[in-house]
């Protein structure tokens, strides 16, 4: 399930951020340079109109409460272009308003992806795969990416490869560990494994 859609007319900024954004004086670039907090949706959907929406899971979570048993839905969703990737998941009596939060919390932990040709079997120098082996981890699931050479394609989980193929990454090898059928923090552990791509270059 994927979707695009486009930024809403008559956005007034809530934030300086988005003044910014809106009279078009701050560039992406800057905002993930000087690590600016993103609070309004409408930022991304300004300066990344090409990002497209993925559902990963929608669960129903059942509580007890003092009223009785109460059951509510949980939607995992991804977000990603080119070069961005966002994971975002949100809880709500209804599937579709359940959806619509995790999509604005994915757009808002939308983070720039780091890739290159880090394998030495290909040394191409394209931007195809991971530039190192990048790790992550969320609950009791790990996973590491490891570059691999043009060609191979995703070798890693479905789940995965969902991440991957939004944030742009055509090839990588990959090892799981702890409870990989738990799609959440899967996906989870994957979108920090992207994100610590950039810790893990700057102490290079």
């Amino acid at each position: 399930m994927s979707r695009q859609r486009n930024s809403e007319e008559g956005w007034i900024p809530s934030t300086r951020l988005g003044e910014l954004v809106q009279q078009g004086l701050i560039t992406l670039d800057k905002i993930f340079a000087n690590n600016l907090v993103v609070k309004e949706t409408e930022i991304i959907n300004v300066l990344i109109p090409q990002l497209q929406e993925s559902v990963v899971t929608i669960n129903m979570v059942q509580q007890m409460t003092a009223s009785g048993q109460r059951s509510r839905f949980k939607a995992v969703v991804i977000v990603g272009a080119d070069g961005f990737i966002g994971v975002g998941s949100a809880k709500s009596r209804e599937v579709g308003p359940a959806i619509r939060k995790a999509i604005d919390k994915a757009k808002l932990s939308v983070v720039p992806v780091l890739r290159g040709c880090g394998s030495k079997e290909c040394g191409c120098g394209h931007t195809h795969s991971v530039p190192f082996k990048v790790e992550g981890k969320c609950g009791s699931v790990k996973i590491r990416l490891i570059p691999a050479p043009q060609g191979v394609g995703l070798a890693c989980a479905d789940k995965v490869k969902q991440v991957l193929k939004l944030a742009g990454i055509e090839d990588v090898w990959s090892n799981t560990y702890g409870d990989s059928r738990t799609s959440e923090n899967l996906v989870k552990a994957t979108f920090n494994a992207l994100k610590n791509a950039h810790k893990y270059n700057f102490n290079l």
